[in-house]
């Protein structure tokens, strides 16, 4: 018996499904979505659907060349190796890519094993210590005044 290292491609989606200078995402069990990107030259990117700086949602930035832009801060992050360009830094981790009979397929263990730890950021009341807002406890609640 032979064992390898070659990954087992799981099927997501056809390249027209992605659109150009677009992206779609992922679902996965655990983890973060994964993006993956569509530029104009054809070429097909995976990469965690999280900006490195404050957790921004990738695929719903805007695609150029091999690049995206944040939504959040405009942060440039590279398609093929997750980077932040200088000044920034920073780095998303990138999902290995096959294209294949205009199929698109992702490892399926870097899908399930890949990054699952990663979280976005939490901003609000949660980030200061408090679980939920509740009308009721007084670190939360907002009197009406009359005026």
């Amino acid at each position: 018996m032979t064992t390898t290292n070659s990954p087992q491609w799981k099927l997501i989606c056809r390249v027209d499904d992605i659109p150009v200078l677009g992206s779609r995402r992922v679902a996965r069990p655990q983890g973060l979505d994964v993006a993956v990107f569509r530029n104009d030259a054809g070429g097909v990117f995976a990469l965690l659907d999280r900006c490195p700086h404050k957790g921004g949602p990738l695929s719903q930035g805007i695609v150029f060349g091999t690049q995206v832009a944040c939504p959040l801060h405009n942060w440039t992050i590279g398609l093929c190796d997750g980077q932040a360009s200088a000044p920034d830094e920073g780095c998303t981790p990138k999902f290995a890519v096959k294209v294949e009979d205009g199929a698109v397929y992702l490892d399926a263990l870097e899908l399930d094993e890949h990054a699952v730890d990663l979280t976005r950021p939490v901003a609000g009341p949660a980030r200061r210590g408090l679980a939920a807002w509740r009308p009721d406890h007084p670190a939360t609640s907002i009197e009406h005044q009359s005026y």
